[in-house]
């Protein structure tokens, strides 16, 4: 099996690796919400092989994943990756506890006849403490965050095309359309990006975006874009909020996650 650890790209952000951990998992809405909100602030994290079985049935190995939260508290996640030997593809489970982990692992070894010890350590199980150490370390000297670069390319046309297309009821109204008809240059960020089932069984894509402009006076200002599928027929849609938590509570309401 290819370690998904090596596969990561070094400079990841630990919001892309957040992201990225939860939309691959099958079972990432089985976590509390609590627990998700609270990885959103995360600051640093670190993985470690955990674990690891290789036989010609069947690949599974257990990946621990540490954070370090902006409160100073710990979080970690267990995710349990696995193929047999006729499927090459990758199936990824996450799991808040230690025991649970161990279970779904033994549960995957029994069915193909390779019993667990679930109550014994692993062999390659890693000192915890070291990885909240080196997370500490790192952040003793938070990195300043990366400056925007503003591109003057016709970015107040790109406003009024950006406005032109949200289909909410609320989107921004003229003040703002106002306001931004001063943009001389802007940027572009995706912040958010996942798939997930919605009412019905379906599976939806949602993206969040942050349009951030520098106007003439030289402030700055931004407007959130949601792009989904979550609509009726699954055509895509678009939706323009004046800020992100309302940009966010809106995905949320969309999706309608079947718990």
């Amino acid at each position: 099996m290819n370690d998904p650890i090596e596969r990561n790209d070094p400079y990841e952000t630990t919001e892309t690796h957040v992201e990225r951990l939860l939309g691959r998992a099958l079972n990432s809405f089985d976590l509390p919400d609590a627990l998700v909100e609270r990885l959103r602030s995360a600051l640093a994290h670190a993985s470690a092989l955990h674990a690891s079985h290789h036989s010609a049935a069947l690949h599974r190995a257990t990946y621990r994943h540490t954070y370090l939260l902006a409160d100073g508290a710990s979080l970690t996640l267990w995710e349990l990756v696995h193929h047999t030997g006729d499927d090459g593809r990758d199936h990824h489970e996450l799991y808040a506890d230690e025991a649970e982990v161990r279970l779904a692992a033994a549960r995957l070894s029994d069915s193909f006849g390779f019993p667990d010890a679930v109550g014994l350590a692993d062999p390659l199980d890693d000192d915890l403490d070291a990885d909240l150490e080196l997370l500490s370390a790192l952040l003793v000297r938070p990195p300043a965050p990366a400056p925007r670069t503003y591109v003057p390319d016709h970015s107040a046309d790109h406003a009024r095309r950006v406005l032109r297309r949200a289909e909410n009821a609320n989107r921004p109204g003229d003040a703002v359309a106002a306001r931004l008809r001063c943009a001389f240059a802007h940027h572009i960020q995706q912040v958010f990006g996942r798939q997930c089932s919605v009412a019905g069984g379906r599976d939806a894509g949602f993206s969040l975006y942050e349009h951030a402009f520098l106007l003439l006076d030289g402030s700055e200002m931004s407007v959130w874009e949601v792009e989904h599928t979550a609509t009726p027929d699954g055509r895509h849609m678009c939706e323009v909020y004046e800020d992100e938590r309302t940009a966010r509570a809106a995905m949320e309401l969309r999706a309608r996650v079947r718990r």
